[in-house]
């Protein structure tokens, strides 16, 4: 008795790390539907950008792995390829309040200033967004094709560091996947490992 209590609870713990394993939305099906507000009072939904490229960019200003890729200009400079080549760019603060992170829509819009940010949107997620897409780090990227469809989360790059010298040498998956779009090559690497600190919901 004792033995089959045993395996039906172990073969129910398998079942629940499987079900968490594939709990990240997946590659090549729709991305998880939102609706959030940027900074301005605007809300936006994927289902109104469809038609349109999209990347979510999960930051936080305190943390030191994007204050590696702002403080450096590596961030802003992809956000100005990105918009240049029709992207909606929407950065995405998910810190609750007393977190780590956490701004008010005018100190997220005095930073975009002060760090020559260039996002189409700074969206204040009350955790739901960021849930929904498993955002695990800061930052930590999504990208969302015309039809919906997710075809990358991930990392930057594959230099998980805080060194802004580490940037050079770094293959940025983002930038990557950008220019495997733009020629309609399949997306070489669609999943990668996102770095950074993480997501204070």
């Amino acid at each position: 008795m004792n033995f089959l209590k045993t395996t039906f609870l172990s073969a129910l713990a398998l079942v629940a790390t499987l079900g968490l394993a594939q709990a990240a939305p997946k590659i090549g099906y729709p991305a998880p539907a939102f609706s959030a507000v940027d900074t301005t009072g605007k809300t936006w939904s994927l289902a109104e950008l469809k038609g349109k490229r999209v990347i979510l960019e999960w930051t936080n200003d305190q943390c030191p792995y994007v204050i590696k890729h702002y403080g450096s200009g590596n961030m802003q400079a992809l956000q100005k390829e990105a918009t240049a080549a029709g992207y909606i760019w929407l950065s995405v603060i998910s810190s609750a309040p007393g977190k780590q992170g956490h701004v008010s829509p005018a100190e997220a819009d005095a930073l975009t200033t002060s760090r020559g940010a260039a996002p189409s949107a700074v969206l204040i997620d009350n955790g739901s967004l960021g849930r929904a897409y498993e955002a695990k780090t800061t930052p930590h990227l999504f990208i969302i094709d015309e039809a919906g469809t997710l075809v990358y989360r991930g990392g930057i790059d594959d230099k998980p560091t805080t060194d802004p010298a580490d940037i050079a040498g770094a293959n940025n998956y983002v930038r990557q996947a950008m220019a495997e779009l733009a020629s309609g090559k399949p997306i070489a690497n669609p999943v990668t490992r996102p770095y950074g600190c993480s997501v204070k919901f």
